[in-house]
C-alpha cells in the first residue's frame, strides 16, 4: 500500500516535529505556555477554576492534533475485504459495486489562522477497483487523522482524498465538506441570529464548502461524480463547484479580516510587553504540538489567537448601573424579543453573547432571556443596556453557571423586585474534544426575588420562551 504518510508541510520537519511534541514534555510545554498566556489575560492562577485549566487546556490541543503521530496504513492495514455477491463478473470501473459512499461524517479541526475549533460535516465516495472494498468505518477513522491537524478545509480534503487515493488505490476518490467557523466577538451583532447547529448547518458561522476529487470522479464522461451529489441530496445536502482554492483560507477564517499587524515572518514590534510573551507562549504551543510555526500559513498563527484571547481579558471596571437607560412602557408592547405582559412582568428574549470557558479557553456562545418585575413606576430596562450586562459579564474568562448568576444578581440590583434569568449555550469544549457531543447544549437558570417564590411568574416566563422558540425566535 501506497500510504500517505506526511503530514501537510516538509516530511523532514514533520516528522522532527513529531518527536519534539510525542512525549510527556511536549504536554508540560503547553502547560507552561498557558500558564503565560492566564498572566497575561489578568488572571490569577490560584484562582479555583483556574487551577487545573493549563492541564485541561493542554490536553485538549493534543488530542485535537493527535492527527500528526497517525498513519494511513495503520488504519487501512488489513480492512481490505474481496467484493462479494458475483463471481466472474466485471462490473463498473473494473469492480461489481460501483460507488461506495459514506455520507454526514461529523468531525471537529483546529483552524491553522486562530487554533480556533470549526466544525465538519464529511461526506467520502469511492468507486470500487480490483473488486476490493475497504471497512466503511476505517474511512472516518482516516479522516478523523486529517482532521486532528492544524487544518484549512481545501488542503483537508485535498489530503483526505488523496490519502485514501494512495492507499488502497480505488478508481477515484471523492470528498466532500461543509464547514463552520464561529465568528469573532467584533463581528457579532446585538440583532443576529443565535448561533446553534442544525441539520442544514450552524446559523450565526461562516460557512464554506469544499470538495476534492481523484480518478474517475475527474473524468467528464463519467457519471460517478453526478451519482455522488444525488446520493449526497438524498440527506438534503448539495454541492456546486465554485470556491477559488487561493482565497479560500484569507475568507475562510474571521481572524484574516482583523489586519493584524505581521512582515517578513515576524510579528510587528506593535505587539510588546504581555503580549510579547504571549506570542511566544503560542509559538511553542504550536511547536509542541508537532507543527512548524514558521510554515508561511502559521506565521500570524499567534498573534491572530492572541488577538481573540484578549477579547476575554480580566476587565477592573465594575458595571455602573446609574448609567443604564430605563424607559416607560406600554404593559401590551411586543417588539424583536422584547414583550411586556400585563401584570408587571417584562420578558426581554434572545440577547446574544459570546463567553470563553475558564476551564478550556474554549469559547461557549448563545443567547440569554431576562425577566423581572420592574418598580412601582412602570419602568423597565432599556434593552440596549441588558445586552451591555450580557457582553460586560461574558466577554472574559467564565463558566456558565456563574454567568447566569451575575447578570440576574445585576439586573435585581436596578429593579429589586425578582429576576429570572435563563442562558442556553453551546460550548466548543463539548463538541470539539472528548466526547464531541456535535449538537449537544446546557441550559441554566438563576432567580431572585418574587421568581424565587412564584411558581406561576416562572412558568410565565418559561412559556414566553417556548412561544418564541416555537415560532424561530431562536435555536
Amino acid at each position: 500500500m501506497g500510504a500517505l504518510d506526511d503530514g501537510q508541510f516538509d516530511a523532514n520537519v514533520a516528522e522532527t516535529a513529531i518527536v519534539r511534541g510525542g512525549g510527556g514534555s511536549g504536554a508540560m510545554e503547553i502547560e507552561d505556555a498557558v500558564r503565560i498566556l492566564l498572566i497575561g489575560l489578568g488572571e490569577n492562577l490560584e484562582r479555583e477554576g483556574l487551577r487545573k485549566t493549563p492541564l485541561r487546556v493542554a490536553k485538549a490541543f493534543r488530542e485535537g492534533t493527535r492527527g500528526y503521530g497517525q498513519k494511513v496504513k495503520d488504519i487501512l492495514q488489513g480492512a481490505l475485504f474481496p467484493e462479494a455477491g458475483f463471481d466472474h463478473v466485471t462490473g463498473q470501473a473494473g469492480g461489481t459495486g460501483g460507488l461506495v459512499v459514506v455520507r454526514d461524517i461529523n468531525l471537529f479541526s483546529y483552524c491553522e489562522s486562530c487554533l480556533l475549533p470549526f466544525s465538519i460535516r464529511c461526506h467520502i465516495g469511492y468507486v470500487t477497483s480490483g473488486k476490493r472494498v475497504v471497512g466503511l468505518s476505517k474511512l472516518s477513522r482516516v479522516a478523523d487523522i486529517f482532521a486532528k491537524r492544524l487544518q484549512e478545509p481545501q488542503r483537508l480534503a485535498d489530503e483526505l482524498s488523496h490519502a485514501l487515493q494512495n492507499s488502497f488505490t480505488p478508481a477515484g476518490v471523492s470528498v466532500i465538506l461543509y464547514c463552520w467557523h464561529i465568528q469573532f466577538p467584533e463581528v457579532v451583532k446585538c440583532d443576529q441570529i443565535p448561533w446553534y447547529p442544525s441539520e442544514s448547518g450552524i446559523q450565526g458561522w461562516l460557512q464554506t464548502s469544499v470538495c476534492s476529487r481523484t480518478g474517475v470522479f475527474k473524468d467528464k464522461n463519467s457519471s460517478f461524480w453526478e451519482e455522488f451529489k444525488l446520493l449526497l441530496k438524498f440527506r438534503g445536502a448539495s454541492f456546486t463547484l465554485g470556491n477559488s482554492r487561493g482565497t479560500l483560507a484569507h475568507a475562510w477564517c474571521p481572524s484574516r479580516s482583523l489586519d493584524l499587524p505581521e512582515g517578513n515572518g515576524r510579528i510587528s514590534s506593535l505587539l510588546v510587553g504581555a503580549q510579547s510573551e504571549m506570542l511566544a507562549a503560542v509559538t511553542s504551543i504550536i511547536w509542541s504540538l508537532g507543527e512548524d510555526p514558521f510554515r508561511k500559513e502559521l506565521v500570524g498563527t499567534p498573534a491572530r489567537y492572541v488577538h481573540w484571547l484578549m477579547k476575554f481579558k480580566k476587565s477592573i471596571l465594575e458595571m455602573k448601573n446609574n448609567g443604564f437607560l430605563l424607559h416607560k412602557t406600554d404593559p401590551h408592547e411586543s417588539s424583536n424579543g422584547h414583550v411586556h405582559i400585563a401584570d408587571e412582568m417584562s420578558t426581554e428574549l434572545n440577547l446574544p453573547f459570546c463567553a470563553q470557558c475558564e476551564h478550556h479557553l474554549l469559547p461557549f456562545h448563545g443567547v440569554v432571556h431576562v425577566g423581572y418585575f420592574y418598580d412601582g413606576e412602570k419602568k423597565a430596562i432599556d434593552r440596549p443596556a441588558l445586552q451591555s450586562m450580557v457582553q460586560f459579564f461574558g466577554c472574559k474568562l467564565q463558566v456558565q453557571e456563574r454567568l447566569t448568576k451575575q447578570i440576574a444578581q445585576e439586573v435585581d440590583s436596578v429593579t429589586g423586585k425578582g429576576v429570572m434569568v435563563v442562558v442556553e449555550a453551546n460550548h466548543i469544549c463539548m463538541i470539539s474534544r472528548g466526547i464531541e457531543k456535535t449538537g449537544s447544549s446546557t441550559a441554566t437558570i438563576a432567580v431572585t426575588g418574587k421568581f424565587s417564590s412564584d411558581a406561576s411568574a416562572k412558568a410565565l416566563f418559561l412559556e414566553a420562551i417556548s412561544r418564541n422558540a416555537a415560532s424561530g425566535g431562536f435555536f
